[in-house]
């Protein structure tokens, strides 16, 4: 019931249907709710003890924001940097998130970043939680999902933006919206992320950014070197999952068999027993995968994982470093 939702709202956000009326409605109320909140938070605005970048959008779901933190992340690391990033987690207080970390515990995208070798916090209290990297010997942080988290002053602030744009251009309910396009003129840089043309916005500097989808990983029950199965199951739980069997498809993968499941979907045995029935290859997200693989069975067909590559367009990293440069006062 909850997938079929989502997917009758993205539709009617993203194919640019004129929304229910009901949906319209609510529009205003949540413009208004949205605005005295941020308000409040910028009223209340905290420094960290540490630089912060902020990472964030004003649509919902789907702008590659994962794959841009940990490229991000590793760019700040390669330049001798120490980065964390402070993740909302799925708790108040905030804790360093381990490689092994369970992601009912921290949650799915944590997990997936730490298990890329990041140094990740976790916590709704992202306050605390840039205290908490600092006193770990983070020099800088990177704030996810920043955008309408105002209470954390930031130094530079990164807005994805789809390539496809705004979709119907209205917010929550009626479109994918959390804050008016013209809350863009908060952005030092915009990504532009995926692919296809992209007008220029005109709010500030732009860059593409994509996440190319490379190679599939074998996960469970399959050794390192198999080769790719030319046919398999596939099952996400991430927002707009077309984009992910579409990329399979692309990768010349046949699916017997999709599963669509709510984005951060908490993966229970009966979902398991649902995927290895069919008895073919399993193929996921690598942001599913740090759950399924903790439930998968030892004599179930093999579970794998859709690998993506960053491919920023020239002169991103520039952009960036040339504003981080005055921060931290670095050549």
């Amino acid at each position: 019931m909850q997938r079929r939702l989502a997917t009758w709202l993205e539709t009617i956000w993203w194919q640019k249907r004129k929304p229910p009326a009901t949906l319209r409605a609510f529009a205003p109320l949540y413009r208004a709710a949205s605005r005295l909140h941020l308000a409040w938070r910028e009223a209340h605005r905290t420094q960290a003890p540490i630089p912060v970048i902020s990472v964030g959008n004003i649509t919902v779901g789907g702008s590659g924001k994962t794959p841009f933190v940990a490229w991000l992340a590793q760019q700040l690391a390669e330049a001798g940097l120490r980065p964390a990033i402070l993740s909302r987690g799925l708790r108040k207080d905030p804790e360093p998130v381990p490689k092994d970390g369970d992601p009912a515990r921290f949650g799915d995208e944590p997990v997936m970043l730490a298990q890329q070798g990041l140094f990740v916090i976790a916590g709704r209290d992202r306050i605390r939680g840039a205290a908490l990297a600092a006193s770990l010997g983070a020099e800088i942080a990177i704030l996810d999902d920043g955008m309408q988290y105002r209470r954390l002053a930031r130094a530079l602030e990164i807005v994805l933006v789809p390539a496809e744009g705004f979709g119907n251009g209205m917010l929550l309910p009626a479109g994918p919206l959390r804050e008016p396009i013209s809350a863009l003129a908060r952005a030092d840089l915009i990504v532009r992320t995926g692919v296809g043309a992209a007008d220029p916005l005109g709010f500030a500097p732009e860059f593409r950014f994509c996440a190319r989808p490379d190679r599939l990983v074998p996960l469970v029950g399959a050794p390192a070197d198999a080769p790719p199965p030319p046919k398999a199951l596939a099952a996400a739980g991430i927002a707009r999952p077309a984009r992910f069997f579409a990329s399979l498809q692309a990768l010349g993968i046949e699916i017997v068999q999709r599963f669509a499941f709510p984005d951060h979907h908490r993966y229970r045995a009966a979902d398991v027993q649902r995927l290895v029935r069919a008895k073919v290859p399993v193929v996921t997200t690598m942001k599913d995968a740090v759950k399924l693989a903790r439930l998968w069975p030892e004599d179930a067909p093999a579970l794998w994982a859709l690998a993506l590559t960053p491919e920023p367009a020239p002169g991103l990293w520039e952009a960036i470093q040339t504003r981080l440069a005055a921060i931290l006062r670095k050549p």
